[in-house]
């Protein structure tokens, strides 16, 4: 145990931001604190409860800190906690941040004065289609009451989840929403809410404090605590089976593979999930700006904070495809990464215990994901690389432009299967333009066969991310010759002469809500619209309601098939099941527009 790490995570400027955890720094030996140094020289500091409140790499830099408070007579329960992503960004959490009140009128049932809490989830389990025993597990009994007007009132929990600016509370950015955890008692694993608008790391950064949590509770116990996958309904993906099985290990169910079990929603609650054996852990060197994930002595990823990707560097054993061409590997005491044909080498801590790598057999793909900027990649700074995700507010202030874009992305598609019309022309194009749609880009692509795609870019760090995620698409397929044929442009050369324009089959437009006041825009935007769509072609264009009456305007050339307002699609009703505040930009409408 090095007393140097333990001063230095304890009394370092900003490592520690909760008041109660910086008082209890000052008088830590004083008032009974101890320290436990893991195998791996993790540090995990305990207040004189045995609760943990800080938790370090071996060096002393912080992964997480959890501040706790008493709430009742001999009851202590996790007041907020922070955890610290790979490249250095701060996620708070907040038990119970997210409460939704539903009112419910029982007046006109039979004899509503005999239903109880268990006749109201009884109701709640058979509108959602789930066993009581989970509406009982998530709706306790304070969260229902009957008043003697027969009003039922609804409380719905949720921890919620923070993008902390600072690092701090003090300026924070609602997340996503997980299922309430006890955290005094880890009984249970969760599901993630908007899991889409999670920053790179978050999943695994918020499991090292789970299961940190958890074998604290653990100890002394003969066997360990069974956990099970738990959600009001559960969303079952590799994905989150993937975070799970790195800090937990799922028994098989009735002989069946666990991940097929998982993904089956009917049967994925039934997995029992134990303590892993080996963890991964990261050690942080902020002299490089690096962050190291390693497990069982092999590194598994590496982070550096002011890469302007926003993408980390990962190990290519038992890998058929590196992600985006990026790999590590340890030579002696150096860590090589490389990305393609370019490599970095950089001096790895000598205390760190690593074994060297195997030979690379993975090669790199013949297309690079860069090439779909016709210009290159823009330079994006590190932060924007990383954080180009959509953000939705917890209450009721507006959504933002690039937030709204998927609730009309993810509706189309939806549609697609519904209405054979329109499966038909998505089908069918072969020259597709998306302008100003750069948080769908890769929703807007089809993959299942070749197309020419023009791509207007505005907002760069999500074009990126999105150029990225085709990239990725097209490696599954292993069709890269698609690839090739995705074009994206800034916006400033997409406006060129409309003479010079070419003709699409299919355009999916944006309006930049900046424009939606000039009438003098709208009529522009319609005249190029009518000049780039072919005879026949189709274009689903969102933007403000009075840009019906310039479109009927052009009666000549288009034809409006369809008008719909956003907030009325199926997606933003289901994402107000979520977050019922929820607030769109008023009057936004999405167009389906024919060319006469």
């Amino acid at each position: 145990m090095s007393s140097d790490a333990i001063s230095f995570a304890l009394n370092s400027p900003g490592y520690l931001r909760f008041p109660s955890t910086r008082i209890l720094a000052e008088s830590f030996d004083r008032v009974g604190g101890h320290v436990e140094t893991l195998p791996t020289g993790h540090l995990v500091f305990y207040r004189p409860d045995g609760r943990r409140f800080l938790a370090a790499d071996p060096a002393g830099h912080p992964l997480h800190e959890c501040e706790w408070e008493s709430t009742g007579a001999e009851i202590v329960s996790l007041k907020r906690a922070r955890v610290r992503l790979d490249w250095g960004r701060w996620i708070g959490i907040k038990p119970c941040g997210l409460v939704n009140e539903t009112g419910l009128n029982l007046t006109s049932r039979p004899n509503w004065q005999r239903i109880t809490r268990d006749d109201l989830r009884a109701m709640a389990a058979g509108a959602l289609r789930v066993p009581i025993e989970e509406v009982r597990w998530f709706y306790r009994d304070e969260d229902l009451a009957i008043d003697p007007k027969g009003i039922a009132t609804i409380r719905q929990r949720k921890d919620a989840l923070y993008v902390l600016d600072g690092g701090g509370f003090d300026t924070m950015r609602f997340m996503a929403c997980m299922g309430a955890m006890h955290w005094d008692q880890i009984d249970f694993l969760p599901v993630v809410e908007l899991f889409k608008s999670l920053l790179p790391g978050t999943g695994s950064a918020v499991f090292e404090l789970i299961r940190g949590l958890y074998d604290d509770q653990n100890k002394g116990r003969s066997a360990p605590r069974v956990l099970r996958y738990r959600g009001i309904p559960t969303y079952p993906s590799e994905a989150a089976f993937r975070l799970f099985a790195a800090f937990f290990t799922p028994q098989p169910l009735d002989n069946e593979d666990p991940l097929t079990a998982f993904m089956n929603p009917s049967t994925s609650h039934r997995i029992a999930w134990l303590p892993a054996q080996d963890l991964p852990v990261r050690y942080f060197d902020e002299s490089q700006g690096l962050c190291l994930t390693v497990k069982n002595g092999t590194v598994q990823k590496a982070t550096l904070a002011e890469d302007p990707t926003g993408l980390p560097y990962v190990s290519s054993i038992g890998r058929p495809v590196l992600p985006l061409d990026r790999s590590l590997r340890v030579e002696g005491s150096r860590l090589i990464l490389r990305d393609r044909e370019t490599e970095i080498s950089l001096p790895l801590n000598p205390d760190l215990l690593v074994r060297p790598s195997p030979p690379d057999e993975c090669p790199v793909s013949p297309v690079d994901w860069r090439t779909v900027f016709v210009e290159g990649v823009p330079k994006i700074p590190a932060a924007e690389a990383f954080e180009a995700v959509p953000l939705f507010p917890e209450d009721d202030a507006e959504i933002s432009e690039l937030a709204a874009q998927p609730f009309v992305a993810d509706y189309l598609d939806d549609l697609e299967e519904q209405d054979h019309e329109v499966g038909r022309l998505r089908s069918e194009a072969g020259r597709v333009c998306i302008a100003n749609g750069d948080a769908v880009i890769s929703t807007c692509i089809r993959f299942d066969r070749p197309r020419d795609y023009t791509v207007n870019v505005r907002y760069f760090a999500y074009a990126q991310r999105q150029a990225q995620q085709v990239w990725t698409q097209c490696a599954e397929v292993q069709r890269w010759d698609w690839l090739k044929r995705i074009r994206m442009v800034a916006t400033d050369t997409w406006e060129e002469p409309l003479a010079s324009r070419e003709l699409y089959d299919l355009i999916y437009q944006w309006l930049p809500y900046d424009l939606f006041d000039s009438s003098t825009t709208m009529r522009t935007i319609v005249a190029r619209l009518s000049h780039m769509l072919r005879r026949g072609g189709n274009a689903f264009v969102v933007g403000p309601v009075h840009l019906g009456g310039h479109l009927a305007q052009d009666r000549s050339r288009l034809l409006v098939h369809r008008d719909q307002s956003v907030a009325s699609l199926p997606t933003v009703l289901m994402h107000k099941t979520i977050l019922p505040r929820a607030r769109l930009k008023p009057g936004l409408t999405l167009f389906h527009v024919g060319r006469l």
